[in-house]
């Protein structure tokens, strides 16, 4: 089998012949010269010929040496433009978030951003799983974590989350929270979310909710008229204006946790930096909004 070519020594001795020292081109690569050296005699005892001449105080290629710095520029001068193009691709922003998060507060926003900003596809995917930005190719994550723990260095904080039931006019008349003749319809995701209203109600007992993968779900079965969901306001709003969801209590339960923008560590510039500014900005609009509308008695926020 033939060896491979060492990329480092070639690009060693490209840069040989494009500066015409050992010393310079040891500098550009950061390397010291008998390093540079090393390369280029294991280059020249691959390819079983001489590339320069050596002299006391310079250096000068060969006839073989010229026509071989003169190619290999050539292909190094593609590469770097093959790699420049590839770097200014437009791409979209790949964002994860929760599903519930993505389908009933994202998405619906989308349009308005890229009318603004038509020059940033965005791409989003859902899961509930912590996310690697770096290992899965993700530009920037939506998570919960408590409001005073950022789930990493750099994430900004989002929505403040809350909740309260809700169900279909049919159902509402009749409901007691204390004595629910329906089931209690909730996300597998959030279990605990029921049990938390309840208490801070003032109402005993165990909690036994129905639970499904996630709030998306929950909230179609209640549209079915299978039982109470409990969920962020700002999920049904639609549904309640359209008179197919009923609020249940005016009592909105502001949790201990809030959404959260997770970005890459250090600096971020570009689109992503747009994006991240056009939605923390988003967000705290509709809870500002939300604050000053006597009809909503909490926060509009977002659940998973």
């Amino acid at each position: 089998m033939r060896p491979a070519l060492p990329l480092e020594s070639l690009w060693a001795f490209h840069l040989i012949a494009e500066t015409g020292s050992l010393t310079a081109a040891a500098a550009s690569l950061g390397v010291t010269q008998p390093a540079v050296s090393k390369r280029l005699r294991d280059l020249e005892t691959l390819l079983g010929c001489a590339l320069v001449r050596r002299g006391a105080n310079a250096i000068s290629l060969t006839e073989s040496g010229r026509r071989f710095a003169e190619e290999l520029g050539d292909g190094f001068a593609k590469l770097q433009a093959a790699t420049q193009r590839l770097k200014s691709d437009p791409r979209p922003l790949r964002i994860r978030a929760y599903t519930t998060w993505a389908l009933r507060w994202l998405i619906p926003r989308l349009p308005g951003f890229r009318q603004n900003h038509p020059g940033i596809e965005v791409e989003v995917s859902t899961s509930t799983a912590a996310v690697d930005l770096v290992r899965e190719g993700v530009d920037a994550a939506v998570s919960t974590a408590p409001r005073d723990r950022p789930p990493s260095p750099g994430a900004r904080q989002l929505q403040p989350m809350a909740v309260a039931p809700f169900a279909i006019p049919p159902l509402a008349g009749s409901w007691r929270p204390d004595r629910p003749e329906h089931p209690l319809l909730g996300s597998k995701v959030r279990p605990h979310d029921w049990p938390m209203w309840l208490r801070a109600n003032g109402i005993e007992g165990e909690a036994k909710p129905l639970l499904f993968e996630s709030t998306t779900l929950a909230i179609q079965a209640a549209l079915e008229g299978l039982g109470t969901v409990i969920c962020a306001p700002g999920y049904v709003r639609g549904e309640v204006g359209a008179g197919r969801l009923v609020g249940l209590s005016g009592q909105v339960l502001q949790t201990q946790e809030c959404y959260w923008l997770i970005l890459p560590n250090g600096r971020i510039d570009g689109p992503l930096k747009t994006f991240a500014d056009w939605l923390v900005r988003e967000a705290f609009a509709e809870a500002a909004g939300q604050m000053r509308s006597p009809e909503a008695p909490g926060t509009d926020t977002g659940q998973k």
